[in-house]
């Protein structure tokens, strides 16, 4: 790798040497989906960007080094109202918690969605929390923000909340770069007078007797405030980053970490996070914690748009992970996973995304000049990490992974190091399984076809090949290094 790796660092407006904490425990928190509906599409470029990230991480430093936490909000008015719909007896009764009825309501969901991210060939986080089973955490955090004067309880039309005081910390508003005073309000509520400031937001909120939510006891100005209610928005990622890269891990962390406490390397997010919700966990964690910093470098993706236009429901362009995979909405067809991917990474992270059928038709031939093999021990080329090093340039990168296919083609012995290439990126095409019947029936083929190029009867040996690729099975011929004598692969394309 010609240097380290840089990052653009939202929070700073420019690229940045990339210095963990800790190099031995490099930490990454990612948003992840709310599992009310199917993620769709603009949801997977997030997933994507940052495997891609972690992938890089994880060769940088060692795959034993990184850890990688992406959220599941399942905390969520429209996922209440939908468990208490479905199984509100069952929660008054006692005879089923609210997060269990939650977890019914949203696993079909839940597992579609890990379901369609494996076939985007994305790796597992090492952790992948939800929300419900953090909410003893989030009160934690709540009171903490309370006893330090950056919080207050208040009574609105809808009841008792805890509301954050954007006005008790000095530099609210560092990420987005937004002054106080010109900024709107980020909760899920809309601004009323009990607040202190318009942009006080909502740590938690009372729920009313027809809705569900969770016991919290808070204290403020030596009063108790017992408050059933549900949490805000973004009171989640502050506990939930902070319990899996802080709390759970902060005993094997080195003393340079361990002096930077609650202090992360890189938190992620689509950029239509940075206000109010990345705005807003800065806000939680650093007071909480009486913190500069919650994460070092602040990372987001560009929007997407499809076929030039804002994706909705209204527009009838709202498209799901899962009707691209399995239905012909897009196009007309299915699309294999690895040209969702690929047609994702064509695209520079930061920048706007036109996702259209003509950009996974283009993907779709690139991927099919692309030859199937094993890695081995190989490591990826310099060029497509020097292209990954520099704030994950993935255009270059695929450019760089396409010349190395294109030499693996005319050079066997070079298809481990495009392999390997391709699959820090995530798209090292896949050997499809052959039977042992099939591949000695294909090689007395190709076989043949050598014997007929060598006599020069090209029509016959042109016939063999037209067949095999009916069968989808291509050819590609190259020359033995050594003896110069002709050899010819063959593999199933996809």
């Amino acid at each position: 790798m010609a240097g380290g790796l840089k990052l653009y660092n939202t929070l700073t407006r420019d690229k940045v040497d990339f210095e963990p904490i800790d190099d031995q425990n490099v930490r990454l928190y990612v948003c992840g989906p709310t599992v009310y509906d199917f993620a769709h599409i603009g949801n997977a470029r997030p997933v994507i960007v940052f495997d891609v990230l972690y992938r890089l991480l994880r060769h940088v430093y060692g795959a034993d080094k990184v850890t990688y936490v992406r959220n599941i909000t399942d905390v969520d008015d429209k996922i209440n109202a939908r468990a208490l719909r479905d199984f509100g007896d069952r929660i008054a009764d006692g005879s089923m918690s609210l997060n269990e009825a939650i977890r019914a309501v949203t696993g079909k969901t839940e597992s579609q969605f890990h379901e369609d991210v494996a076939t985007l060939g994305c790796l597992k986080p090492t952790h992948e929390p939800r929300a419900t089973d953090n909410i003893p955490q989030m009160i934690v955090i709540i009171q903490r923000l309370l006893d330090m004067g950056h919080a207050y309880v208040a009574s609105g039309s809808e009841g008792h909340e805890v509301l954050f005081s954007t006005a008790s910390m000095a530099d609210y508003g560092m990420l987005s770069k937004r002054r106080l005073e010109d900024q709107q309000a980020g909760a899920r509520v809309a601004v009323e007078s009990h607040k202190m400031n318009p942009a006080d937001f909502v740590l938690w909120k009372q729920s009313a007797d027809t809705e569900p939510g969770w016991p919290a006891h808070f204290s403020f100005e030596g009063k108790a405030h017992p408050i059933f209610g549900r949490p805000g928005w973004h009171i989640e990622c502050s506990a939930m980053s902070d319990r899996y890269l802080w709390e759970e891990i902060k005993d094997r962390l080195s003393p340079k970490a361990k002096a930077k406490p609650h202090q992360f390397d890189i938190h992620g997010g689509g950029l239509d996070l940075i206000f109010p919700h990345h705005e807003n966990e800065i806000a939680q964690s650093c007071c909480a914690f009486d913190n500069d910093l919650m994460a070092t470098v602040w990372m987001h993706n560009g929007f997407l748009q499809v076929e030039g236009r804002k994706m909705s429901k209204s527009e009838g362009n709202f498209v799901t992970i899962n009707e691209l995979l399995a239905t012909e909405k897009f196009g007309g067809r299915q699309w294999p996973g690895e040209v969702l991917r690929l047609a994702m990474l064509m695209t520079h992270y930061r920048e706007p995304i036109d996702f259209s059928v003509k950009r996974l038709e283009e993907a779709e031939r690139l991927l099919a000049k692309w030859p199937a093999g094993d890695a081995g021990d190989m490591a990826p080329d310099a060029s497509v990490l020097e292209a990954l090093t520099d704030d994950l340039n993935t255009v270059t990168a695929v450019q760089a992974v396409h010349a190395l296919a294109q030499a693996a083609n005319a050079d066997p012995s070079k298809l481990p190091l495009f392999v390997a290439s391709a699959a820090l990126l995530g798209v090292a095409p896949k050997k499809a399984e052959v039977s042992d019947d099939l591949s000695a029936a294909v090689q007395a083929l190709v076989d043949l076809r050598l014997e007929m190029l060598k006599s020069k009867n090209f029509a016959e040996a042109d016939r063999i090949r037209d067949e095999l690729a009916e069968k989808g099975i291509q050819l590609k011929d190259g020359k033995d290094k050594e003896t110069g004598e002709r050899v010819t692969t063959w593999e199933v394309k996809r």
